[in-house]
């Protein structure tokens, strides 16, 4: 057999089949050969193995044969061919349009979402002030109920302390009260005076022994002189000139010149011009001696009266002495603060012993006075705007101020 019939398919089948057909004749033979047939001389089994020889060797070559040409018959592999521009572009032009669309998608949800969020923080808002709102209004309606039973608490104390007042008037206890008001006020004279009376025994030179001797050389004992009294002052007096001028200056400096952080009993206030002239009225026209028409607050009036405490206490240093007449506590307790924050000075400063000294009683308070003068001290007299009249025991005095009511205001501010 030629290489050219291995591999051409035609020329190896009819041989093919021509050598299946042999083989299938000669299948028979042999099939039918018998198995326990007599050995047949030599003769015959020579050419019995030759033709199984050529039977094996034919369809060996048959095998191959088959082999090489399945191998021939199959077509060779074509190679895979490389994707083109256009069709990468195309894949990337669909990719870019899901991605177009996924975007579009994304855009429209967050408009979504930022829609329902505003929405949401608008109606979290209008709770938010309806509930402010109505917080508020249930805290002001607490209040004004607050403020109303306040109101009607205060009204009642208020009738419930004129009408003890009333009774305190007409009743055991109130005039035990102020007959105990009057014997503390005797009492202190009393002491006073004891204590004046103690210090002038002190000063007596009590007479020693006669020395007969020396009588005629020894000189005359002078004779001890009273204590000086202290002259009213007169501030109207011509011959007061120098210390009218130093008035002046004193208030021209309260007016222009304000120390808010000047030393105890120094103005420490803004004292306007309308101030200054009713002061200096009430130095050099009426003597320090007189009233005047009220500014229509009492802090005002305090703010008067404390210029006039401090140029007082310029003009006599520590002889200077305050007392205040008003007919309550409450009216007192506001005079100690304006005068505390009006001359720097502090509670320290208010007592029996101190520089101002605060009184209810006119009674008490000229008591008081007297005793100072006698003292050598000079005692100026405040007289609150509630007082309707002045008790003629205070008039004996140098120096008196007394606030009298507006006509044009009745009620005023106090």
């Amino acid at each position: 057999m030629s290489s050219d019939d291995i591999h051409n398919p035609e020329a190896l089948d009819p041989q093919g089949e021509a050598t299946k057909e042999q083989t299938t004749d000669e299948d028979p033979a042999i099939a039918e050969t018998p198995t326990e047939a007599e050995p047949a001389p030599e003769q015959e089994s020579a050419p019995e193995t030759d033709a199984s020889e050529a039977i094996a060797a034919a369809s060996a070559a048959e095998e191959e044969a088959d082999t090489d040409t399945a191998s021939d018959t199959e077509p060779p592999a074509e190679p895979e061919s490389a994707p083109t521009e256009e069709a990468i572009a195309a894949q990337w032009g669909d990719r870019i349009a899901q991605l177009e669309a996924q975007h579009r998608a994304l855009q429209e949800e967050i408009a979504q979402l930022q829609d329902s969020r505003a929405q949401l923080l608008q109606d979290q808002l209008t709770q938010t002030q309806g509930a402010m709102g109505r917080l508020i209004q249930e805290s002001l309606s607490e209040l004004e109920q607050r403020k109303h039973n306040l109101q009607i608490t205060v009204e009642q104390l208020e009738r419930r302390q004129e009408r003890i007042r009333e009774e305190m008037k007409t009743s055991f206890a109130g005039v035990s009260q102020d007959l105990a008001i009057r014997v503390q006020g005797f009492k202190e004279y009393l002491v006073g005076s004891l204590q004046d009376l103690a210090t002038a025994a002190e000063q007596l030179e009590l007479s020693q022994a006669p020395n007969w001797q020396g009588q005629r050389s020894a000189p005359p004992s002078p004779t001890p002189e009273p204590p000086e009294r202290i002259a009213a002052p007169k501030f109207a007096k011509q011959r007061f000139q120098d210390r009218v001028k130093q008035i002046r200056q004193l208030l021209d400096q309260y007016r222009t010149m304000p120390d808010y952080y000047g030393p105890a009993w120094q103005l420490r206030r803004t004292f306007e011009p309308i101030h200054a002239d009713r002061l200096s009225d009430w130095f050099f026209v009426q003597g320090g001696r007189g009233a005047i028409r009220t500014m229509g607050s009492r802090l005002q009036n305090i703010l008067i009266a404390s210029a006039a405490m401090s140029v007082l206490k310029t003009l006599y240093g520590n002889r200077f002495r305050t007392l205040i007449l008003a007919n309550s506590p409450e009216r007192l307790g506001e005079w100690r603060r304006g005068l505390q924050d009006c001359l720097g000075i502090s509670r320290g400063d208010f007592g029996p012993e101190r520089g101002v000294i605060l009184f209810e009683e006119p009674e008490v308070l000229a008591q008081r006075a007297d005793r100072l003068v006698k003292q050598g001290q000079l005692p100026f007299i405040a007289i609150d705007e509630t007082e309707n009249s002045i008790s003629l025991a205070l008039l004996q005095f140098p120096l008196w101020l007394a606030f009298a009511p507006d006509p044009e205001m009745p009620g005023g501010q106090f």
